[in-house]
C-alpha cells in the first residue's frame, strides 16, 4: 500500500513540532506577538531557508536583502498631511481611525542575517499591503493578505497561519457558506476561508513583487496609480474588504 508518504508527514516528531506551533498559534486572538512567536520558531529552518531562496530569486528582492534597508518609522501626523487619497495619507486615515499602532512589529536588530531581514520586512510592510489589497485589517480579511506574502514569498509562518485557520474550521464549523449570509458567520466556514486565501493567493501571482518596494518612495503617490504600477486590483466589497467598513468609508470621504 502506498502510504509511506503519509506515514513520513504524520510521524511523531512532526507532529509534536506541529503541536508546538498549534499551542503558540493558539493565542493569536488575543496578542500580536503569537504571530510573531510562530514565525520566529520558523528562522532557521529548511521552510524558512526556501522563503529566503525565494525571495532572493528576484533580482530585485535580493538587491534590497543585500542592503538590509529599513527605511523611516511610518509617522501618521506628517502622512496625514500627504495629499489626499495617497498611499500614505490612505494608510494615515485607516490606521488612526482604527487606533492602530503602525510600530507594532518587532524592531529591527543592528545586525541582521538574511532570514532575520526577510521576518522583519514582512511584518514592517504587512499593513501596507492591506491598504494595497483592500483586504480588511480584522479577521474578515486577514488570511486574503498573507496568502498574497505567501504566493510571493513563500513565508512559512503565514503559511502556517493559512494551514491552521483550514483545519480549524474543518473541525469546528458547523454551516455550509451557502447556509448563511450573515458575515460572522461566514467567516467560521471553510468554503469562506478557502475562498479568501485563494482570492489572496491568484492576487499575489497576478502583482509585481512587493517585498522589494521601497514604499516610503510611494507614500505622496495615489493610491490608484500604485495599484495599476503594480498590477494589483483590491478587493473593493464584501466583509473582507476594509472599504466596507462604514468608519473607513467616511474618513477616506474628506
Amino acid at each position: 500500500m502506498s502510504f509511506n508518504y503519509i506515514n513520513e508527514i504524520t510521524s511523531p516528531e512532526n507532529l509534536a513540532k506541529f503541536a508546538d506551533l498549534v499551542k503558540i498559534a493558539g493565542g493569536a486572538g488575543q496578542d500580536v506577538s503569537s504571530a510573531f512567536k510562530v514565525s520566529d520558531r520558523f528562522l532557521g529552518t529548511k521552510p524558512m531557508e526556501l522563503c529566503v531562496r525565494a525571495v532572493m530569486s528576484e533580482s530585485d528582492s535580493a538587491e534590497i536583502v543585500k542592503e538590509k534597508y529599513i527605511g523611516s518609522e511610518y509617522n501618521l501626523e506628517a502622512m496625514l498631511a500627504m495629499p489626499k487619497h495617497s498611499l500614505g495619507w490612505t494608510y494615515a486615515k485607516v490606521m488612526s481611525t482604527l487606533g492602530y499602532d503602525p510600530q507594532f512589529y518587532p524592531p529591527a536588530k543592528p545586525e541582521m542575517n538574511d532570514e532575520e531581514y526577510v521576518h522583519f520586512r514582512v511584518f514592517k510592510t504587512h499593513d501596507i499591503h492591506h491598504i494595497l489589497t483592500g483586504f480588511s485589517l480584522d479577521n474578515f480579511g486577514e488570511l486574503g493578505v498573507i496568502s498574497l506574502t505567501v504566493a510571493q514569498s513563500r513565508f512559512p509562518g503565514f503559511l502556517f497561519i493559512d494551514l491552521l485557520s483550514l483545519l480549524i474550521s474543518f473541525f469546528a464549523s458547523d454551516k455550509l457558506i451557502s447556509e448563511t449570509s450573515l458575515p460572522e458567520d461566514q467567516i467560521k466556514t471553510l468554503g469562506y476561508k478557502f475562498k479568501l486565501i485563494s482570492q489572496g493567493l491568484d492576487m499575489g501571482e497576478s502583482a509585481k513583487p512587493l517585498f522589494p518596494i521601497k514604499w516610503e518612495e510611494y507614500f505622496e503617490h495615489p493610491l490608484d496609480e500604485v495599484r495599476k504600477e503594480i498590477n494589483l486590483i483590491p478587493v473593493t466589497t464584501g466583509a473582507y474588504s476594509w472599504y466596507s467598513n462604514p468608519k473607513l468609508q467616511e474618513a477616506i470621504a474628506e
